[in-house]
This record gives structure tokens, C-alpha cells and sequence, in this order.
């Protein structure tokens, strides 16, 4: 059986380096925000060519924090890709805010920018982008068009760890959202979050509202949250760090196994200059998925969905959105089928999965 993912096979490679993390995080006695987030925080932040790093519970956490740092007036409108997964909208609503809909290029999954501009109006506040799957969106046009309208930009950077636009790492056009959610290209053991800025003033205000609101213990400034990025994963992170490099170039190397590979019935991902993609998901659409993904469960090839029910279709968000067909997204959300891509796969697992694949 070839997994879609298996993450005691991914980790595997980097134990020995977890079991003295583990030593010398007990030996240390302080398990809240310390060294290891220090240290991780500090790491993080230059690799991504960013000044600061706040670490945070998730990748949720993240997006949250963002939003509720610019302190915007109630139902204020924030535009969001209509394809993303639901924790993108999910944190627009949790700051009283309106999620607006902006279907995405068919090609790239991204938010559209030829689209963006018609649905600002004067209650928009923001722009959040989400660089899906791993796939640097055109980030040159959006900014273009949010200084234009005076409008922050947040990326949701949670599939893109790595991920390059012209050269310039994801997360530092705008404001950077990270999860560090096990399966990422840079996951954890659990969960985790952080938040990359060029702002200092920004960058204070989020180490105050990951800890209650605080910056001097027992006094509190701001109404904040407990989102604190934990010292051992901290701890993790760090070892993964230092392979995230290493790591982004296998999957692309799989990429390139499919890429050349596949039949023509399938829909590949794009590939432009532009961008450095890091494949933390290969998908692939077809219009009978279904289908497909019976035939190569039968075969013995697990695979993934990304994601079957697009966010206006969710029970929990039902009557959120002023229309109620994405014509774009739904497509996408039908048709859209991901293919196994992991550290943990050799090139070999990747030929069978294409041979097989080949033979639907």
C-alpha cells in the first residue's frame, strides 16, 4: 500500500535529532516561551528574510491574531479566495468581521487579481490571500492593487512554507500567517502557528495578544488571547528547519515525476517562473474523481481530497455570503483529486502511482 501520507515515516529521518531536543528541553525547567521559541523565532524569521517572528498556538491562531491587530470596526469587509479551506473564513468571523468571496484563476487556484477589484467597496479593510497547495499566488499584481486602495494584505502562507515569488519568500509582501500543522512541508508534532512581520510596532503588538494582552507579567494593556506557540514544538521546528531546504526539493522532485509523467487527461498544476512552488499538496483534477480515487484505493494508492466541500457549501456558514454559487471554486472542489507527495515517498513509490494512474 503506498500512503497518501505517513508521518512516523517522515520524521523518522530527523529522531535522533527530536530525542535531544526532548533532553535538553527538560533539562531546561522552562517550558513556556523560552529559549526554544526564542531561538525558533529568531531562525524562522530569517529564512524567511523577515525582521520578526512571533510564534503562536496555530495556524488559526495566526490568522486571528493578524486581523485583530488592526483593530478594524466591526462587519468591516475582509476579501478571501472562495476555494480556500474553511479556517481562512472561519478566521474572518471570529473577529466580527464579513468574509468576501473572490473566486480564484483556474489555473493556479490562487485568488484571481483580475477579479479583486470588483468587489472592493468602501467597507473593505483588507485583503487576506492564501498561497494554496503550496503555490506562491501573484503576489506583484495583488499588492499593486491593495496600495492602490490602502488596504493591509495578510497571506495565508499555511501550505507554503518555503514557497517563492519572484525570488522573495512568501508571508513578506504583506503580514505572514504560518501553521506548523504535522503534515506541512515544516509541521511539528502537534499543533502550531506564527506570524512574520517587517513592522515593529506590529510585531509587539502580537507578543502582547498571544499572552493575554501582556508584555509586564500581571499587567495587561491589550484584551488578549493564550496563543503561545509551545516550547517543545518550538524545539521540533527548529531541527526541521534546518531540512526544510532539502525537504521543499524532494517534493519537487516528485512534482517533476509527475509533471512529466501523467497523461494528458489529467489537469496538472501550472508551473510559471515566477514562482518557486513547494508542493505541500499535487493535485490533480478530473472530472470523474470519484472514480479515480475508487480505482487507485483498489490498486492500493491512497489518496487525499483538497478539499470536497468548497467553504459557501458548509453547513456552518450557511447564509454568510450574499450569492450562492462560485461557479470557479465549485469546479475545482468537484474535480480536484491529491496525489501522495511526501518526504517519505521515494521516486519508485511516485513511477507506480503514475502507472497505475496512467491505466484509468
Amino acid at each position: 500500500m503506498i500512503e497518501y501520507e505517513h508521518l512516523g515515516n517522515l520524521n523518522k529521518p530527523f529522531e535522533a535529532e527530536y530525542k535531544e531536543k526532548v533532553e535538553e528541553f527538560f533539562r531546561s525547567g522552562w517550558y513556556v516561551l523560552g529559549r526554544q521559541v526564542d531561538a525558533f523565532e529568531r531562525s524562522f524569521a530569517a529564512y524567511c528574510g523577515s525582521p520578526y517572528c512571533i510564534g503562536v498556538a496555530s495556524g488559526l491562531d495566526a490568522l486571528i491574531l493578524a486581523l485583530r491587530a488592526y483593530n478594524f470596526p466591526s462587519r468591516s469587509e475582509i476579501l478571501v479566495p472562495s476555494n480556500t479551506y474553511i479556517a481562512t473564513i472561519l478566521s474572518v468571523l471570529h473577529c466580527g468581521l464579513k468574509p468576501v468571496l473572490v473566486e480564484p484563476d483556474v489555473a493556479t487556484y490562487n485568488m484571481d487579481p483580475s477579479k479583486i477589484e470588483q468587489h472592493i467597496t468602501p467597507r473593505t479593510r483588507a485583503i487576506m490571500v492564501v498561497h494554496l497547495y503550496g503555490k506562491p499566488c501573484r503576489m506583484e499584481d495583488i499588492m499593486r492593487i491593495a496600495h492602490a486602495g490602502g488596504l493591509p494584505v495578510i497571506e495565508d502562507c499555511a501550505q507554503a512554507h518555503g514557497a517563492l515569488y519572484k525570488n522573495r519568500h512568501v508571508g513578506t509582501f504583506g503580514l505572514g500567517a504560518y501553521s506548523f500543522y504535522p503534515t506541512k512541508n515544516l509541521g511539528a508534532l502537534g499543533d502550531a502557528g506564527a506570524i512574520i512581520t517587517d513592522d515593529e510596532s506590529l510585531n509587539e503588538t502580537f507578543r502582547s495578544l498571544r499572552n493575554y494582552g501582556s508584555k509586564v507579567k500581571y499587567r495587561n494593556d491589550l484584551i488578549g488571547f493564550n496563543s503561545r506557540l509551545d516550547e517543545i514544538q518550538a524545539a521540533f521546528l527548529s531541527v526541521k528547519l534546518n531540512h526544510l531546504d532539502r525537504i521543499n526539493a524532494h517534493k519537487r522532485m516528485l512534482a517533476q515525476i509527475y509533471l512529466k509523467e501523467l497523461k494528458p487527461d489529467f489537469i496538472k498544476p501550472s508551473v510559471s517562473e515566477d514562482s518557486y512552488d513547494v508542493y505541500h499538496i499535487f493535485n490533480i483534477r478530473h472530472p470523474r474523481r470519484d472514480a479515480l480515487k475508487d480505482f487507485l484505493l483498489k490498486h492500493r494508492i491512497k489518496t487525499e481530497i483538497h478539499y470536497p466541500i468548497p467553504p459557501h457549501r458548509q453547513q456552518a456558514l450557511q447564509g454568510i455570503f450574499d450569492k450562492d454559487t462560485y461557479p470557479i471554486s465549485e469546479e475545482i472542489h468537484r474535480t480536484t483529486l491529491s496525489l501522495p507527495i511526501s518526504y517519505g515517498h521515494t521516486p519508485e513509490d511516485i513511477y507506480q502511482v503514475v502507472e497505475t494512474i496512467n491505466k484509468f
